[in-house]
């Protein structure tokens, strides 16, 4: 649809819809009720602004579709017990002598393997808590170790977030998945050192803090890591031998051969709803997300940031991390930012000579800098899942803006400025 509005119109849509989302408006409906004003207001009809919101959301179908089938991995390993079994190794074989360590590094395991970031948090919480109450650790140190962790496996991981930046760019998942190895590795490294500074500043865990053991037998490790060592082995299967397999396939696949493998077959039905439910969210959020990126992406404003770069002779790799960290800040959302960033944004970053890879994997990155505002619903679920009052948990901002800008400067070091890319 051949619709020009205006910069003014696409940035009070930004406006109004961390406004709604402010005021506890559901996303979906905040980022449709901005695309409305925000077309109207930047000069388009109303039949034109439905029509460009359309555009925008059927951009993302391919986008929904691979989350779904994403939920069946998702489910398998959450329901059965694995996603509990993966952290509960990780944190047993540190000790609590690195607890933070362990805590960051399971919660980049589990979700690194597929588990939705949000759910990593709840699973992981009950159980840092209990070592924080044992070894006197402030919950400000432990919820810091929490969502550091979880922006490293987030950016490694065949979650929304991922799945999003890989079909903006048209490129492999895993191929997007290893560009955040590094990036990742260096996150952790930065929440290590941020949390160990703050492991006695703050509340400490009280008893009443802790929740009670979940009963039920949890699987083997090796059975538990069955699901995600299928999946990823499929989506391998083209970087290594050229034989392509959609993540609409190899993530499901992955989800039924771990129950089978963990003796769980007769439960994958229960499982698999259970996994749409938590992603039917995720996917409504992205249909919500499309149609504020089609306002986004009809607008002048892009001409006028594309101006702004050249004018202050910005390097052009710059856009790709910017617009990763401004949509993130403006929906308060991994999945979200990096969905928006990379609708609007892919087509004018490789325009500009940026290889799809090295786009997708600065966007993505970038998507981890301001995800955690107070408008998202990231910050409340982390805030509650650790029981912190609410003054403590925004003078964890600065902090863990500080992990984004680390995962962010060295994804854009590797693949901006010195233009590593991999095939």
């Amino acid at each position: 649809m051949d619709v020009q509005l205006t910069s003014l119109g696409t940035i009070l849509a930004l406006c109004v819809t961390i406004g709604l989302i402010l005021i506890r408006v559901a996303p979906a409906y905040a980022m449709m009720a901005g695309a409305v004003i925000g077309g109207i207001t930047g000069g388009a009809a109303l039949t034109e602004t439905v029509g460009v919101m359309i555009d925008g959301a059927e951009g993302m179908i391919g986008v929904v579709l691979r989350v779904l089938a994403a939920g069946v991995l998702a489910g398998v390993l959450i329901e059965s017990g694995a996603a509990k079994k993966i952290a509960e190794s990780i944190l047993k074989g540190l000790g609590e002598t690195k607890a933070l360590l362990a805590i960051a590094g399971a919660m980049m395991v589990l979700t690194g393997v597929g588990v939705f970031i949000v759910v990593a948090v709840l699973t992981i919480a009950p159980i840092a808590l209990s070592i924080a109450k044992r070894t006197n650790m402030s919950k400000m140190a432990i919820l810091l170790a929490i969502s550091g962790g979880g922006k490293a496996g987030n950016i490694i991981s065949p979650n929304p977030n991922t799945i999003a930046a890989a079909e903006a760019f048209q490129v492999p998942l895993t191929t997007v998945m290893f560009a955040g190895v590094v990036p990742a590795l260096v996150g952790i490294g930065v929440t290590y050192l941020l949390a160990r500074r703050m492991k006695y500043v703050g509340d400490t865990v009280q008893d009443s803090d802790l929740s009670a053991e979940v009963k039920g037998e949890t699987p083997t490790l090796m059975a538990a890591l069955s699901a995600p060592a299928v999946a990823i082995f499929l989506l391998l299967l083209q970087p290594t031998v050229g034989i392509y397999v959609d993540p609409l396939f190899a993530l499901p696949i992955g989800g039924m051969v771990g129950a089978l493998v963990m003796g769980k077959g007769r439960e994958l039905n229960e499982y698999i709803s259970s996994g749409l439910q938590k992603m039917a969210g995720v996917a409504v959020l992205l249909i919500g997300t499309g149609t504020l990126a089609g306002v986004i992406s009809h607008s002048a404003l892009i001409e006028h940031i594309l101006n702004g770069i050249e004018a202050f002779n910005i390097p052009a790799y710059i856009l790709a991390p910017l617009a990763g960290v401004t949509m993130s800040g403006a929906t308060g959302s991994t999945a979200a930012g990096t969905a928006v960033a990379g609708s609007v944004f892919a087509p004018t970053i490789i325009d500009l000579g940026i290889h799809a890879l090295a786009g997708a994997a600065m966007v993505h990155a970038g998507a981890t800098v301001l995800d955690h505002l107070p408008h998202g619903t990231y910050f409340h679920i982390t805030k509650s899942s650790v029981r912190m009052n609410m003054k403590e948990r925004f003078k964890l901002l600065p902090y863990e803006t500080m992990i984004g800008v680390a995962i962010a400067t060295i994804s854009t070091l590797i693949f901006g400025v010195f233009g590593f890319i991999f095939l």
